[in-house]
Formats: structure tokens, C-alpha cells, sequence
């Protein structure tokens, strides 16, 4: 077969392909965290969406969606379920009535507020797993790729 990949290139990318280890360690981060937040009810990504809604006034969708790094389409589908428990509203932008805002409730606020301590004592563990590994710079790095 002339278009045989040698078994060889397949460990290399194993082994230094970023986006394969970005992909398995955001998968086993948010198995971990899921985990930690079971009992709220919610998943990883929920709480960094409720997260990314703890503003002094309710932010449009465009922003959330591009902090997120979630098309308007995935970010509407993910509220959805956040909306039926009550955690958010979806408000008209007096601004521009085309436009939507998305808005806490004081469900949602109280149970950002019991999740907050759990993402931070599971962070800190994390990171004295990783330390080093120098979290500080795997941050720095990820986020310059973002």
C-alpha cells in the first residue's frame, strides 16, 4: 500500500501533537471537575458559563460567546438548560431590541456562589499536582494559543 502511515508516525504524533494533549487533558479537567460539581447539579462547562455571567450588568451573547469560545448557536443551546432551572435570564437589550442580554437570577447567583469554593479548593489541588510543571506558564501558553 503506497498509502501506508508507518506505525512510528502514529506514536510521534502521540507524543507531541499539542492539540491531541489539549484535547485529553481538557477531556480528563472536565471529567474532574464534573465530578466535583455533581452534587450542584451542574457540569465544568455550565459553571464557566454561569461564571462568565457574574458581571455589574448583563453582558450581550457576542462577548460570552467569543470569552467562551463558543459560536452564538452552541452558547444559545447551552443556556438552555440554565434558563429552565432558573439560573439565567435571557433579557431584550433596551439598547438594541434585536439584541439579547444574559442575566444571573438569584438562583443562579447563590449556586455560583456554593460552586466558587469547590472550583477553588479542586484548582488548588491541581495545581500542586502540576507545580512542576509551572502552572503559571501552561496558562500563559494557553492562552496565547486562544
Amino acid at each position: 500500500m503506497a498509502n501506508q502511515i508507518p506505525y512510528e508516525t502514529t506514536i510521534h504524533v502521540r507524543d507531541h501533537c499539542l492539540c491531541l494533549a489539549a484535547q485529553r487533558a481538557a477531556r480528563a479537567l472536565a471529567r474532574r471537575f464534573d465530578e466535583a460539581f455533581r452534587h450542584l447539579g451542574i457540569t465544568s462547562g455550565q459553571y464557566s458559563l454561569l461564571m462568565a455571567l457574574n458581571r455589574p450588568e448583563p453582558p450581550p451573547l457576542g462577548p460570552v460567546a467569543s470569552l467562551l469560545a463558543m459560536d452564538r448557536t452552541t452558547l444559545t443551546a447551552n443556556l438552555k438548560p440554565l434558563e429552565r432551572r432558573g439560573l439565567v435570564e435571557m433579557l431584550v437589550n433596551p439598547a438594541d431590541r434585536r439584541s439579547r442580554l444574559l442575566k444571573l437570577t438569584d438562583a443562579g447567583r447563590a449556586l455560583l456562589a456554593e460552586a466558587v469554593p469547590i472550583w477553588t479548593s479542586e484548582h488548588a489541588a491541581i495545581d500542586a499536582e502540576i507545580a512542576d510543571s509551572r502552572p503559571d506558564l501552561l496558562r500563559q501558553g494557553l492562552s496565547r494559543l486562544a
